[in-house]
């Protein structure tokens, strides 16, 4: 469906980036040649945007309009600077409370994550620049519009956030469960950021090897795994009761 965060045209596009725009996701026809569109690509690829080759019919899908095989998603939310976020929050004196989440793949998941977030005290949401859902209409309409309410920052890589967060006091919590710790038996009354994994794969093995602590939820059913927007819902209140 066409919206108002979408610039299609492979030129329109090149300027995009040149103008510094936050563009979200471009969507590049399979099999596309050219001069111009090769320095689309150089261009994504300097500058770390999020892509993905897809049929022409995907692309006509979008819009109805010339695409000329390239569409991009503009995201409708400027994102902040990590360092700057961080430094800010710890100034306050407040506890800090951050949210990465690793590759998170569906909107409507990201969405909802980003709505308990604001209602539960979350400083700030981090997200990688590559591989996770787009800040789109879904999701402005999933998180009933908290994605204006709440800083995201961009990193090329969830790691790069670990580390940071580390460097400055802040403790890393994996939401896994690979752990035999429940969610109960961790602290989460000093500074903390707990990491959300995607959906299919979890977190990243190499980001667990570098994490504080982990833990998990309980499950007393047959199913041996909660949608990622509810567990980490659960985390997250388990952080306010613990804070109360």
């Amino acid at each position: 469906m066409e919206n108002q965060t979408q610039i299609f045209g492979i030129r329109a596009i090149i300027e995009a980036i040149n103008s510094k725009e936050t563009i979200d996701k471009v969507f590049l026809q399979k099999g596309l040649k050219g001069e111009l569109f090769m320095e689309l690509e150089s261009l994504i690829r300097k500058n770390s945007i999020n892509s993905s080759y897809v049929p022409v019919e995907k692309l006509n899908r979008l819009t109805n309009k010339n695409h000329q095989g390239a569409i991009a998603q503009i995201s409708p939310i400027e994102f902040h600077d990590i360092e700057s976020l961080v430094m800010g929050v710890v100034e306050t004196g407040k506890t800090p409370l951050f949210l990465l989440l690793d590759q998170l793949s569906d909107v409507r998941n990201f969405g909802a994550i980003i709505r308990t977030a604001e209602c539960t005290g979350v400083d700030g949401i981090i997200i990688q620049k590559k591989g996770g859902a787009p800040v789109n209409g879904d999701t402005i309409k999933t998180s009933a519009g908290a994605v204006f309410k709440i800083p995201i920052c961009k990193v090329d890589h969830i790691k790069d956030a670990v580390f940071y967060m580390q460097a400055s006091g802040i403790k890393v919590i994996a939401a896994t469960e690979k752990t035999n710790d429940l969610l109960y038996d961790v602290t989460f009354k000093e500074p903390c950021a707990i990491i959300m994994g995607s959906e299919g794969r979890g977190i990243n093995p190499s980001i667990l090897k570098v994490v504080d602590a982990k833990a998990k939820l309980p499950l007393l059913g047959d199913i041996d795994s909660l949608n990622v927007s509810v567990a980490c819902g659960a985390f997250l209140y388990e952080v306010v009761r613990q804070r109360r």
